[in-house]
């Protein structure tokens, strides 16, 4: 069965479609959800779930799914699947401190919800209708890509015609502590991935076709699999984030009982894999994805095919090392 994009949402500071996120804005302020989506129901809601929103938002338009009057489809029709590492990290931080502080007692109704680990997958569902199968990963730098598969998986297997895919992670005080002071996008990317039959049947035009998802260990045995199941060599490489170097082995003064660690990233790409394919580094230019960038890396293929791109892209997260790495091969819908 063929998967296609139908739909993109993108709501970054710097680029707020997918041909934008190969050519971004220069320098803009951080997205304010309520110019985006309005106020209901933004109260209470953590900063990743309104994010969310707003890309949902975006995509399911984009798609021909949504309209002022509501969903334009059954909502068992769509599965919802998110991937966000940090999404409610600051929310949890502050429940912790309080509970150290005050004990339970004194934590707060409102933020109970948004300690829930699938938050934002649910908060979306919820806010559109979606009835679907409902899946939040939160499963470190290839969690993007897995949440496309699992959604591409969905689909072939039955499950929904269609489905959401969202990758977001916010900026705060929590974040940035526990990635050692990185920056994230602070923003979020949704796709709308569903059969080539369904996008037909509704006279819905395909973006992008998705091909072969691998994983496995070593970013260059991933390539080497996308390259055994794609006819023609990559015309553009979409970049898996490079990385700090690591954690130095001593604290300094006093050492806490607990220290949970900031990310530790493996070095540069080696230039010697995919020599020649031109190489897009989103997190270069718009700061630590995480757990969103591999839906980022679709958006922007699509962008990169609604520019005028051609050949196969490879959206790549993960490293060379002996640890978990994947990848995902994307066609425009023209070489289909």
């Amino acid at each position: 069965m063929t998967v296609v994009v139908s739909g993109v949402g993108v709501v970054l500071p710097r680029a707020r479609s997918a041909p934008e996120l190969m050519a971004p804005a220069a320098d803009a302020p951080p997205v304010e959800p309520r110019d985006l989506v309005g106020r209901k129901g933004l109260r209470y809601k953590d900063r990743a779930t309104q994010l969310a929103y707003c890309a949902a938002d975006a995509a399911l338009r984009n798609a021909g799914l949504l309209d002022d009057g509501g969903l334009r489809v059954p909502g068992g029709s769509v599965a919802m699947v998110a991937s966000s590492n940090y999404g409610n990290l600051d929310t949890i931080c502050r429940a912790i401190d309080t509970i150290a502080e005050h004990t339970a007692a004194a934590g707060s109704a409102m933020d109970l919800p948004n300690a829930s680990s699938n938050v934002i997958a649910s908060s979306v569902a919820i806010r559109f209708g979606l009835r679907g199968p409902n899946l939040m990963l939160c499963n470190g730098a290839t969690s993007g890509l897995d949440a496309v598969h699992w959604a591409a998986t969905l689909i072939r297997g039955g499950r929904a015609s269609r489905a959401l895919v969202l990758g977001v992670e916010p900026d705060n005080e929590s974040v940035r502590a526990f990635t050692g002071g990185s920056r994230t996008i602070d923003g979020a990317a949704a796709l709308v991935v569903e059969s080539e039959e369904s996008a037909a049947e509704r006279g819905a035009s395909a973006q992008a076709v998705l091909g072969t998802y691998v994983r496995g260990a070593g970013l260059g045995r991933c390539l080497e699999r996308l390259a055994e199941t794609t006819v023609d060599r990559p015309a553009l490489w979409q970049l898996p984030e490079r990385r700090a170097a690591t954690v130095p082995d001593t604290l300094p003064g006093d050492r806490p009982a607990l220290w949970h660690l900031p990310e530790r990233r493996a070095a540069a790409v080696p230039d010697t894999l995919l020599e020649g394919v031109d190489r897009h580094d989103l997190g270069e230019v718009f700061g630590l994805g995480s757990g969103a960038l591999g839906v980022l890396q679709c958006a922007a293929a699509v962008g990169w095919f609604a520019r005028g791109g051609a050949g196969p892209v490879y959206a790549t997260a993960g490293t060379d090392a002996d640890d978990a790495s994947a990848g995902i091969a994307l066609r425009g819908r023209a070489a289909a």
